[in-house]
């Protein structure tokens, strides 16, 4: 189990740095709207920048959520956690990991039959740029899906450390 959460650590890693090239993207389009409409050589501007990185932050949020839950880096309240006794503190995450694994995989569900609907029924997406919809729905639903297995993980870790609130993601002393 060990071996298998660290080779998926890798894969969420490899995702985490997928976005840093979308984020790299993102910038270049912006860069060349801002050049285009300020030099008057070419088109006024990029017609569709906005668009482009509305889409791009959207996806780089879902490359790099459950990069970021692999290293405790998400968010989280922990002052509670650090206050009560410890046992407690290892019994509420617990209740915290299941309701979140919970969630995700309930998201994972919808988002997967969203996705196939909207690819059943052909629905396209027409703003500047017309897409498919279930393009911009299918990546929410790999990103649940990958975020329950990282919680499954997480719950693995949990079981086998000492009684408390988790050390791996700690924000309060």
């Amino acid at each position: 189990m060990e071996r298998a959460s660290v080779a998926f650590g890798r894969f969420l890693a490899g995702l985490a740095v997928a976005g840093c090239g979308v984020l790299f993207a993102m910038m270049m389009v912006i860069v060349a709207d801002v050049f285009f409409r300020n030099v008057r050589i070419g088109p006024l501007g990029v017609s569709w920048a906005n668009e482009a990185t509305e889409y791009a932050l959207y996806l780089i949020t879902l490359l790099t959520a459950p990069w970021l839950l692999n290293r405790g880096q998400h968010i989280r309240i922990d002052v509670l956690l650090q206050a009560v006794p410890p046992k407690l503190a290892w019994y509420s995450e617990w209740l915290c990991d299941a309701i979140a694994l919970a969630c995700c995989l309930a998201i994972t569900w919808a988002s997967l039959k969203a996705t196939f609907s909207s690819q059943a029924i052909g629905s396209m997406v027409i703003k500047t740029l017309a897409i498919p919809e279930w393009w911009l729905l299918a990546p929410m639903a790999a990103c649940f899906a990958l975020l329950s297995v990282e919680i499954v993980f997480r719950m693995a870790r949990l079981a086998r450390a000492e009684h408390g609130p988790r050390a791996d993601a700690v924000s309060a002393g």
